[in-house]
């Protein structure tokens, strides 16, 4: 579990947020350059700051200093790689499949994720995913919600 347990956090957080930054900038019509740089501010910048709150709380933890910087670097390395993931979506495919396509590999990404912590924690796989598939949904939905508000208000 604790190689998972490294890259759970991360992978989690750049999932759920690369669909959501998607999603929300989609209902405010976007460009795509818009797109790409909110994805890669967060791939980066937010990135570097979820990777030191990271290893600040590692540290806290009493881990060692090793411990704390891979897991560090673990965190960072995932996040990077799935954001950067999102942002091939958007930049290879057509605009009009590109929502799609992220959602469903954002899906997926999440859906494996939360079975295999599942599976290493002996829980009840399917209900994880399920649980963990909605909550992000939730998110989607707000960040959807925010876009088209901010559309309404500040639309041309």
């Amino acid at each position: 579990m604790r190689k998972l347990n490294r890259i759970s956090y991360g992978g989690t957080a750049a999932i759920v947020t690369s669909m959501a930054l998607i999603v929300g900038l989609d209902a405010v019509h976007a460009a795509e350059k818009t797109i790409v740089s909110a994805l890669l501010i967060a791939a980066l910048a937010d990135n570097l700051t979820d990777s030191l709150s990271v290893h600040v709380y590692q540290e806290s933890e009493h881990l060692s200093q090793r411990e704390a910087f891979i897991g560090t670097l673990t965190n960072f390395a995932t996040r990077l790689a799935l954001c950067l993931s999102f942002v091939a979506i958007v930049v290879l495919l057509p605009a009009a499949r590109a929502l799609g396509a992220a959602l469903g590999w954002g899906a997926l990404l999440l859906a494996a994720l939360s079975w295999a912590l599942a599976r290493e924690r002996q829980a009840n796989a399917l209900s994880e995913v399920v649980k963990h598939l909605v909550v992000a949904a939730l998110v989607i939905f707000v960040s959807r919600l925010i876009g088209g508000w901010i559309n309404t208000q500040l639309g041309a």
